[in-house]
């Protein structure tokens, strides 16, 4: 599993930085978050191929997390595009792009299925043979969602001389990766645990933009592996913060510590920050594994 930052900026378009989007990849599956103005040239500034995407996840209906939108799926109208498509995001979606649509007279040659989300639960919205997601209620000003991409756990990995010594036949090894064990003609049992070892532990990453803290969050988050969680702004601003729903960095890093996650990603910054060395500082005190989420930057979960 991995994430790729297109954008860590709010507000505008201040300080370089660009608005909000991100492509997770799982086992050859994209995944587009939020689609924020400019996306489409940051997806071609860092080279990331999203073709073959067909889940978009919008968390709200602020521009800097949407108005890239219309972009992207236009420019696969001139692609030929014919896969069909899954945006999720809560109400009124489909309503602004429909009309934008009807507007500018783009027809898809593919059909875009919209899926509305309930923005104040926690539930699967989606899931395949690989991945689960499911939403995380946010604290804002209007219905905003966050993202819980949980993968499935792997089945087991059966050992290369388990397979020679007892000359196990394919027809078995879907079983013995399932967690049977091996019966052999002569009457013998070979446990399971001889056979394989563990798969990697199933990955598990969090996306929290845009949000005041949250008992709900603290919830949905706990002990997953990578949280990219808002800190627009320091603790300098927390009056700025209150009043607009949004988090410090200090609240950030402390839902992290509580939570228990592995790591702790910062984004969303304001525009009047030049650097975010004093966001980073503050976290750290909190959270020490915190970092800063990098445009352009792949992470690994």
């Amino acid at each position: 599993m991995q994430i790729t930052i297109l954008g860590n900026g709010s507000g505008g378009p201040f300080q370089g930085r660009h608005y909000s989007a991100q492509v997770l990849e799982l086992g050859g599956q994209i995944f587009i978050i939020d689609c924020g103005e400019g996306t489409q040239m940051q997806l071609y500034h860092h080279r990331v191929r999203i073709d073959h995407c067909r889940q978009i996840f919008i968390s709200h209906l602020h521009g800097d997390h949407v108005f890239g939108l219309m972009g992207l799926l236009t420019n696969w109208c001139l692609k030929q595009r014919t896969t069909p498509l899954d945006i999720y995001a809560p109400s009124g979606l489909q309503e602004l792009v429909e009309h934008s649509s009807r507007l500018c007279g783009v027809r898809y040659p593919y059909p875009i299925n919209f899926i509305e989300v309930d923005a104040s639960r926690h539930e699967l919205i989606f899931q395949n043979k690989q991945l689960e997601v499911w939403s995380i209620p946010l604290n804002h000003r209007m219905p905003t969602s966050g993202w819980l991409f949980r993968e499935k756990p792997r089945a087991r990995n059966i050992l290369k001389t388990a397979i020679e010594t007892y000359d196990i036949p394919f027809t078995l090894i879907p079983g013995i990766k399932a967690g049977a064990d091996l019966h052999l003609p002569d009457g013998r049992i070979v446990p399971n645990a001889e056979l394989t070892k563990d798969p990697p532990a199933p990955r598990t990453y969090a996306y929290c933009s845009d949000t005041a803290p949250s008992n709900a969050v603290l919830d949905a988050v706990r002990g997953v592996d990578l949280l990219y969680h808002e800190a627009t702004f320091s603790k300098a601003h927390s009056h700025e913060a209150s009043v607009s729903f949004h988090s410090t960095a200090e609240q950030a890093a402390t839902v992290a510590r509580i939570a228990g996650v592995g790591r702790l990603l910062l984004g969303h910054f304001s525009g009047r920050y030049q650097d975010t060395d004093t966001l980073l500082e503050e976290a750290r005190a909190i959270f020490p594994q915190t970092y800063i989420s990098v445009e352009g930057e792949r992470v690994a979960v």
